[in-house]
């Protein structure tokens, strides 16, 4: 099965415009293959257009703001022209056949930019707030006390974590009315109540609370734009959970290229913070491949900065290198995943998140959004030191808000080897008297050893 649309011949074209100019817009009006035959696996979508400046970034959004997977990509300009080919699943590696979502991939590809989507951004009617500042235990149940003390009702609000800092996406509106807020007295208080919630240290990494002065067009996006801007890739964590992502830069001195590889652990949305973070960096891809086997994933791009030239020194390279790793780590799902789904109330955020903060759990990431009357919230737990969430921890903060008209789900896996964890504990405890006890760590230090080659097995 192929669509192809070639959506220029379907304009109805104003009155004032010339044969010659008509054929201008027809030349950069994009060209959008969806091919589900050539490949068994995945479909194929195929994307020509004129080259500009963030088309591969407006592509990848309209693609990953779907929950599609994109396994492997082609890249590659000629030109003035452009053109890329997503090897594209759904989230259950399926391909896809829903007419509804091809249509809307067909639309938004060549428009050249999405039509209004849930993880796109906000509605109509919304104020924008916008938080940067040093991350603490409770901070954000203290940001959504203070906003329900002021009657700011949240709709909508992203909220990422990284190396110690946070940043903070609300859309609000009145609690009461569910009408914009407007009033310039009332938007410099809840400004500056937020500001000294968030105490900075003042300077370049201080605390930072202001409404957003542009319409946020896509969230995500804006959130890579307020840590970049708040300097988190230069003060990595003092103990990091895991080994940051591989991400190399070379010169290719006769294409005048800078060579850019990646290579990490695959999840959604990795292309699109990646190729984001370029953008935005103002570095331009002109050539690049995708590739994912398992869950490793390969990526590769031929660079240029915006003005043609490659990289040129080596405080630009490290910079580089040290943005994309960031970028890639920001949207890392550290710690347990639990989503509340709720009829939607007045102080619920700022009661969960209370009740996380007094069960000593961190909240490293969340996502907020309203629809009706239910608020479906999901967040990213870990315990104080950003280990894994404890069992009993869990266990109480569902007796406390999974209850009643309240639904709480924790990702099965990982509640799975949070209970038998514990379980293992418990059976430790209750093992027996001193001697036996005494006998029982006796057995596992042996077997520690035993597993870790230093003696060797009589049987």
């Amino acid at each position: 099965m192929v669509f192809e649309v070639l959506k220029g011949e379907e304009m109805e074209w104003p009155a004032y415009l010339d044969e010659y100019e008509k054929l201008v817009i027809r030349m950069n009006t994009p060209r959008v293959v969806i091919d589900n035959a050539v490949c068994p696996t995945a479909t194929l979508i195929q994307v020509d257009s004129a080259r500009k400046h963030g088309v591969l970034l407006e592509a990848v959004q309209v693609l990953t703001d779907l929950n599609l997977s994109i396994r492997k990509a082609y890249i590659s300009s000629d030109g003035r022209w452009f053109m890329d080919v997503f090897h594209v699943t759904d989230q259950f590696g399926r391909k896809l056949t829903d007419e509804s979502v091809l249509s809307y991939i067909e639309q938004s590809l060549e428009s050249g930019s999405a039509p209004k989507s849930p993880s796109g951004g906000a509605g109509d009617g919304l104020m924008a707030l916008e938080l940067t500042g040093t991350d603490r235990p409770g901070l954000l149940s203290e940001v959504f006390a203070v906003l329900a003390e002021l009657q700011c009702g949240v709709v909508e609000a992203k909220v990422w974590t990284h190396n110690g800092r946070i940043a903070c996406l609300l859309f609000v509106r009145d609690e009461g009315s569910g009408e914009p807020i407007e009033d310039a007295h009332r938007i410099h208080r809840v400004e500056s109540r937020l500001r000294q919630v968030l105490k900075g240290d003042h300077g370049v990494r201080g605390a930072k609370a202001a409404v957003s002065s542009l319409a946020v067009a896509h969230a995500d996006r804006r959130l890579h734009q307020l840590m970049f801007a708040d300097r988190d890739y230069e003060h990595p964590s003092p103990s990091p959970a895991a080994a940051p992502p591989s991400v190399s830069v070379q010169n290719w001195m006769e294409r005048g290229y800078s060579i850019v590889t990646v290579q990490c652990r695959d999840r959604a949305k990795l292309l699109f913070d990646i190729v984001c973070t370029l953008t935005d960096m103002e570095y331009v891809v002109f050539h690049g491949t995708i590739d994912t086997v398992g869950d490793k994933a390969h990526q590769e791009f031929y660079t240029r900065h915006k003005d043609g030239s490659p990289i040129s020194s080596e405080a630009e390279r490290q910079r580089v290198i040290q943005c994309l790793q960031a970028a890639i780590e920001r949207r890392a799902s550290e710690g347990l995943r639990v989503e509340l789904c709720a009829v939607d109330q007045p102080r619920l955020l700022s009661n969960v998140t209370r009740t996380f903060r007094e069960n000593g759990l961190l909240v490293t990431r969340a996502e907020i959004s309203t629809k009706g009357q239910m608020a479906s919230n999901v967040f990213y737990v870990t315990d104080a030191a950003g280990q894994p969430a404890d069992h009993d921890a869990i266990e109480a903060v569902r007796q406390r808000i999974g209850i009643g008209t309240a639904c709480l789900k924790v990702e099965e896996e990982q509640w799975l080897h949070v209970y038998r964890k514990a379980a293992r504990t418990r059976e430790e405890v209750q093992s027996g008297g001193g001697g036996l006890r005494l006998f029982y760590l006796g057995n596992l230090v042996m077997r520690n050893l035993y597993n870790l080659g230093l003696i060797r097995s009589c049987s």
